[in-house]
């Protein structure tokens, strides 16, 4: 997801890679999602052996899941609408984080539609060849709209912090899903994971350590952190629950689409597995969205519910499944703004 967007987005690259808040790219290299990985041929090779590692280990066979029928892949019609639905819910609650965020920082406060417009129009960006065209583009609509560029870029990236905690948070419920992953990594992994948690949740509702971890999250990114508007006390707390909840919607939003195609499991078995396998093939800087690695790691995940060939195939439909919700909205979005604008246009000649 792909559940790549500016706050939550589950696609792994749609947030800024490397943003600047002057809309820039910096001399030092271009953009990554925090630092630039070696040249794309090394970035290709370590995303296809890590990736063949992954499936190698848990035993999926090449030869078999090319024998799959097409035709059992048929979803159940009000699941996958359902599912669908939910992931466009789930982006447009992304979008409204984004504007709260803005506000935040000291911006206007926009109106609902046009937040979600300028939120969804500027990730088409991201399906342009070349890393800048999603930030140029979110700071040059956002600016039309009346939000500075150091604001509207500010909010994106803050936001991509928090969301990255959130999907932590809601991964770390797969160690309790399919056969209880926890048994299989001993008590150390689950007092480690849980520890995490703590720590996460520490870090950003204590204000004084919130604000630390900004400005460090600011110079990972290589962006400059913003003057002021980390909002009230309990910011942090406040945004860390609201990025948990536009992960729930996420992580339900693939439970739906896992049942649209296959048997009955709870939401614990299987949606926290799609934010952890988020969040691994986020932190594999050297995958591009993390394509190969989420795949892997969500087989991992699912392999005790279906088989490992299922598996393979419904990360795949998951990918797919997120571009193409995020696509179309953000297209007939930015189609819709483009016939307005030049109707407006149009008219302005005719009276002059």
């Amino acid at each position: 997801m792909e559940p790549t967007s500016y706050a939550a987005q589950p696609d792994g690259g749609g947030w800024p890679d490397r943003p600047g808040l002057d809309t820039k790219p910096r001399e030092s290299g271009a953009p990554g999602r925090v630092k630039k990985f070696g040249p794309p041929i090394i970035q290709l090779g370590l995303t296809v052996v890590v990736t063949w590692f992954i499936f190698d280990r848990v035993g999926v066979d090449l030869a078999l899941l090319r024998t799959l029928d097409p035709g059992e892949w048929r979803p159940r019609p009000v699941l996958f609408v359902s599912s669908c639905a939910l992931l466009v819910l789930g982006y447009l609650w992304s979008a409204t984080l984004w504007g709260r965020l803005v506000r935040d920082l000291g911006g206007p406060r926009l109106p609902v539609w046009t937040t979600v417009r300028v939120f969804m129009v500027a990730n088409l960006g991201r399906y342009v060849p070349g890393k800048i065209w999603q930030i140029a583009g979110l700071a040059y609509l956002a600016k039309r709209e009346g939000v500075q560029a150091s604001v509207a870029t500010g909010a994106a990236i803050l936001g991509q912090g928090i969301a990255l905690l959130a999907a932590v948070l809601v991964g770390i419920g797969a160690l309790f899903g399919a056969n209880e992953l926890w048994r299989q990594i001993g008590w150390g992994g689950l007092v480690a994971s849980i520890g995490a948690a703590l720590t996460i949740i520490t870090l950003v509702v204590v204000p004084r350590f919130f604000r630390r971890v900004v400005a460090f999250w600011f110079r990972l990114t290589r962006s400059d952190p913003p003057v002021d508007g980390l909002g009230s006390g309990n910011a942090g707390l406040r945004w860390l629950v609201l990025y948990v909840l536009n992960w729930g919607i996420y992580a339900t939003a693939f439970w739906l689409l896992y049942l649209s195609f296959g048997e009955w499991q709870t939401f614990r078995q299987v949606g926290p597995a799609f934010a952890a396998a988020y969040v691994v093939g986020y932190v594999a800087i050297f995958a591009p969205a993390g394509a190969g690695i989420r795949e892997g790691v969500l087989v991992v995940l699912l392999q005790p519910i279906m088989a490992g060939e299922d598996a393979t195939v419904l990360a795949v439909i998951a990918r797919l499944w997120t571009t193409a919700i995020e696509l179309i909205p953000a297209a007939l979005l930015a189609a819709g703004w483009l016939g307005s604008e030049g109707t407006s246009e149009g008219t302005g000649e005719t009276t002059s």
